[in-house]
């Protein structure tokens, strides 16, 4: 097989976790991203939802989202983990499982008696993720947190967005999305551990250390005693041209070409090669120090062409660029659509929605498209049957409000 031919159609995805169980108790996004992302690698996720559901159930279109994304292929077992029956309905789906993931405000997993101590006292072989705002021994390990939270505290906000305006987030919650691979990776370093041990482990994690380790080459900056970062809009503080946005007839790209070599092929690529020896421009520190008068240049020898014209000859010359694209550019990529990572995502009913799989591949098989996120409980009964209760059972715990 050539390696951009795309696997034949009757190839099945990689499923290296087939067999390895985990029960999600998390909501939003971190905790529910890490088991989506075991899930996709072959494992079967229980998700364990309040009565009322997940919490981003209640959000609006967004929060309908992040369960679309985040929830495809497992099932939803609504439980009322405040009752007695409840609590035991859970002790059972844990000493089924393999990994047991919760990202429940700080302390509530313990007050149930279902935290990281508690459970793997019972079952030593179960590899415990907690996923938290800000760590389990700071003084704001109380604190709820979100995502924005963990980008303002780790200084993150404070180097995105112009010089002259307000701290800017990233677009999107990249922290949270961050945080459920990490926690993933954990899992299965912990997994991997016990293959030779036999004992599971305890893994904290938290969206502050994530958004902190996101940044770990601009904090190694600082740390070795260059000046504090600040936010400067486009560019980077050290290099020119690097991360610079460009207007195009079209659009705006961005490019990067601050290596010596890659300036010189730059100015052979727009035809001026003088620039590549002119006093300003000779090497990343002149550069550095003439960063407007670099702008105007920029500006000059790109602004006639469109955006896809400047990336190709960019590219052809080796030179690092890209186009800014809206989300319906992309959707139209062809990029996107060879890499194959859009799939669908079916539900029983025969309704479906498009998602995206996994960033990368396992050998030849095709990407895993699991089927599309459960409703609240739609799974109770399976799941209940499934941990040993008959049907009686399962009426008496209804009748009593313990599941839904």
């Amino acid at each position: 097989m050539k390696q951009n031919d795309k696997p034949p159609e009757t190839a099945r995805p990689a499923t290296p976790l087939a067999g390895v169980r985990v029960l999600d108790m998390g909501q939003y996004i971190a905790g529910p991203g890490a088991a989506m992302v075991l899930g996709e690698l072959g494992a079967s996720v229980v998700k364990i939802e309040p009565l009322g559901g997940d919490q981003a159930r209640h959000i609006g279109r967004y929060g309908q989202s992040m369960l679309r994304s985040y929830s495809r292929g497992k099932q939803s077992i609504a439980l009322d983990l405040k009752s007695e029956a409840g609590r035991e309905v859970a002790w059972r789906l844990i000493a089924g499982s393999d990994v047991v993931i919760q990202n429940l405000r700080p302390g509530a997993a313990e007050a149930l008696g279902l935290g990281a101590q508690a459970v793997r006292s019972r079952h030593p072989r179960v590899v415990y993720l907690s996923i938290t705002g800000f760590g389990e021994h700071g003084p704001s390990r109380e604190r709820p947190g979100y995502d924005v939270a963990a980008q303002a505290e780790s200084g993150l906000m404070s180097v995105t967005g112009e010089p002259d305006g307000l701290p800017q987030k990233v677009g999107v919650p990249i922290i949270d999305a961050a945080a459920a691979h990490l926690g993933a990776q954990a899992v299965l370093a912990a997994l991997y551990g016990r293959e030779k041990t036999g004992v599971g482990e305890t893994l904290h994690t938290s969206l502050l250390e994530v958004a902190l380790h996101l940044q770990a080459t601009t904090w190694c900056d600082y740390l070795g005693g260059a000046p504090e970062p600040t936010r400067i809009g486009a560019g980077q503080p050290n290099n020119a041209p690097a991360a610079e946005v460009v207007p195009t007839r079209d659009g705006h790209i961005v490019l990067s070409a601050y290596a010596d070599a890659h300036w010189v092929r730059f100015c052979h690529a727009v035809q001026r090669p003088a620039l590549a020896t002119d006093a300003r421009f000779c090497s990343n520190a002149q550069r550095v120090l003439h960063r407007e008068a670099l702008r105007d240049v920029l500006r000059e020898s790109l602004s006639d062409l469109s955006s896809e014209e400047c990336v190709a000859l960019l590219g052809r010359h080796q030179i690092v660029a890209g186009a800014v694209r809206s989300y319906r550019q992309v959707l139209d990529s062809a990029d996107l659509h060879a890499s194959g990572m859009l799939v669908d995502a079916v539900a029983a009913d025969g309704s479906h929605y498009r998602a995206l799989a996994l960033p990368y591949r396992l050998g030849d098989a095709p990407r895993a498209a699991p089927p599309a996120a459960p409703a609240c409980g739609a799974d109770t009964d399976g799941v209940l049957a499934a941990c040993g209760y008959g049907a009686d059972d399962i009426a008496a715990l209804r009748r009593a409000g313990a599941v839904g």
